[in-house]
């Protein structure tokens, strides 16, 4: 473990700073509130991973990880306004601690910064641009357009939570200067790992203990969101299965690309077995 704590100490401390230089003070205080507050920094990990294993240094991707988790976080407080959710990673949601309108605008200074960081590579401008199109289709959809079968369901996972993972590692495959089809291929494997991680809270928000999972539970039934259970009437033994399987297509897609460094590798394989299964 002590591998991948340097890389998220790497993306920590960069984090840190970032939050701390924002101006004017209160906003700097909100977004540490935001983004310092936990969290698993699967995506960044990710952006990290990928450079790596495309044949880049660590160090070079920070800056892509970084942004890629403001991006995450931004979401994240867009979400629980949309939800009415007072708890994010057991302590309190943004627009709980602060009031709707001050988390509305700590969203909009997590993108400015983060599309700062980006600002210096024109692929990774691109590759958010196109993230971000994904994830605002996917929010509206789940607004106005609610899916009512698997394959609806599986669209809606990937353009609202594959879409971010996607990025994450196709920004670490550009931060080591891959050629295209290797970004595509990085990218398709983290879509697959974020469509399971998302089958996989699905699973956790119908059956976990809240103390456990660090946010409310029941959420999906309780404000009608498109859950996959409550979608597709499976089993949650059933969408774990789902979920195995599509976290299966992610790691054939890593198979497809040449790696630079097996233990990149191996970390972004354990990652595509870890969503399947936690707990958290």
């Amino acid at each position: 473990m002590e591998y991948l704590e340097r890389r998220r100490a790497m993306v920590e401390e960069r984090l840190e700073a970032v939050c701390e230089a924002s101006e004017p003070d209160d906003l700097a205080a909100q977004l540490e509130h935001v983004a310092l507050s936990g969290g698993k920094r699967v995506r960044p990990t990710v952006t990290v991973l990928a450079c790596e294993a495309a044949g880049g240094e660590g160090e070079d991707a920070v800056d892509f990880a970084v942004g890629i988790e403001l991006v995450h976080n931004a979401s994240l407080v867009v979400d629980d306004i949309i939800d009415e959710s007072d708890v994010r990673r057991g302590t309190d949601s943004a627009w709980a601690a602060f009031g709707h309108g001050s988390a509305l605008i700590a969203s909009d200074g997590l993108l400015g910064e983060a599309f700062a960081l980006f600002a210096t590579d024109e692929r990774a401008m691109e590759v958010v641009s196109e993230a971000m199109v994904e994830l605002g289709e996917g929010e509206a959809t789940e607004l106005v357009a609610q899916p009512t079968t698997q394959t609806e369901y599986m669209e809606l996972a990937r353009r609202k939570t594959g879409a971010l993972f996607r990025a994450a590692a196709q920004l670490g495959a550009v931060a080591a200067d891959a050629d295209d089809a290797t970004v595509a291929a990085f990218g398709d494997y983290a879509e697959g790992v974020g469509v399971a991680f998302q089958i996989r809270d699905d699973v956790l928000d119908a059956t976990a203990d809240a103390d456990d999972l660090g946010k409310p539970t029941g959420q999906d039934s309780e404000m009608d969101r498109p859950s996959l259970v409550e979608v597709t009437d499976l089993a949650p033994e059933e969408a774990n299965d789902l979920a195995r399987r599509t976290a299966d297509d992610a790691l054939a897609a890593l198979d497809s690309v040449s790696i630079a460094d097996e233990q990149a590798e191996e970390y972004l394989r354990d990652l595509a077995e870890f969503v399947v299964v936690r707990e958290r």
